[in-house]
């Protein structure tokens, strides 16, 4: 079969650089990723959760003080607008810039992997006698590939998913995301929970001298719903005058029964393109470094769609799982049960 490349990798958030580099010395590798350095800032809090940090671990990798963000806060203060109760709970986030993050990942792939920034991906197919074509378009001009797998690590809205998995359809939400001068109270993480805008939650915190505020809400009227909670949380002393900025993107929240094997004829699926993120707390990248972990090795097997399906098995049966914690956290009637109980966890 005659291809340019082994893999075609598209996506290169934490989940494609980590796929590029551990493939690397193995097989002939492109990876194209959107996103160029100084753009691709993604709307979420920036928080690196236990599991990320342990999936971390596992390759060796510790975090520079240049991804870090100050504060570092060992804290989350859970606030319920449907009861108006208010709890804080430990837990061990790592604070830092996700941005600076994705592209401290990609500084490890080494340069035998082409890589292409600032390509957009608009058309994806499977060759007649095997393998696939791959086109994107460039800076000032339009370029395509051949490769023997194509591998979808590109997000929510992942054009792999789409093409080759059109029948799988999984729950979508908006986040939208604003920053602000750091008027508010004493820095902090907070969550945000008020069934009225959002069947999901919302999140504040500080970050290198700015004050986040965003949310997940219904992909209708997203932005109203936005507003909307701003409105209630002014009423607790938030200050959201003057916004520096606003940001937007669709993020997937896995419901029963929505998360199938990522892996079919030659097409595989990681990281949030595969809808891998958890459903209590919408936390990927450690799904995300898992899952590359686990392709890496699939792809270098004699049968790496059902070596990467089992393998994978796990991870998903993990986040189905996560399901059974939902309840507890967005019924009003069981969360409010929980806080008013004291118990140290939610």
């Amino acid at each position: 079969m005659n291809t340019d490349y082994d893999v075609i990798i598209v996506g290169l958030g934490p989940a494609g650089a980590t796929l590029a580099r551990l493939l690397a010395p193995h097989m002939r590798v492109l990876a194209l990723d959107r996103k160029t350095d100084t753009s691709g800032q993604k709307p979420c809090g920036g928080l690196l959760a236990p599991d990320a940090q342990k999936a971390l671990a596992r390759f060796d990798l510790t975090l520079p003080n240049g991804v870090l963000a100050d504060p570092q806060i060992f804290s989350v203060n859970v606030l319920d607008l449907d009861s108006g109760l208010s709890r804080r709970y430990q837990r061990f986030y790592i604070n830092m810039d996700r941005h600076k993050f994705d592209r401290w990942l990609r500084s490890f792939i080494p340069a035998s992997v082409r890589t292409e920034e600032n390509a957009v991906c608009t058309h994806i197919h499977r060759k007649e006698n095997d393998g696939f074509t791959v086109q994107w378009r460039g800076t000032d001009k339009t370029l395509s590939a051949s490769a023997r797998y194509i591998v979808g690590a590109d997000g929510a809205s992942s054009l792999v998913r789409q093409t080759f998995f059109p029948a799988r359809h999984i729950r979508r939400y908006t986040a939208v995301q604003q920053w602000f001068q750091n008027g508010n109270p004493s820095p902090s993480y907070g969550c945000v929970f008020d069934s009225q805008n959002t069947d999901c939650y919302s999140w504040y915190l500080s970050k290198d001298g700015y004050w986040i505020f965003g949310g997940a809400y219904p992909v209708q009227n997203s932005r109203a719903h936005f507003e909307n909670q701003k409105q209630k949380l002014a009423s607790y002393g938030f200050d959201f005058s003057r916004p520096i900025k606003t940001e937007a993107c669709q993020v997937l929240r896995p419901a029963t029964g929505q998360l199938d094997a990522p892996a079919r004829n030659g097409v595989f699926l990681t990281g949030e393109a595969a809808g891998w993120v958890s459903p209590s707390s919408l936390e990927g990248i450690s799904s995300a470094l898992t899952g590359a972990r686990l392709l890496a090795r699939a792809l270098q097997s004699s049968r790496p769609e059902k070596t990467y399906n089992l393998l994978t098995l796990p991870l998903r049966l993990k986040l189905q799982g996560k399901l059974f914690k939902c309840p507890f956290l967005y019924r009003p009637f069981l969360r409010r049960m929980i806080m008013q109980s004291g118990l140290r966890a939610l």
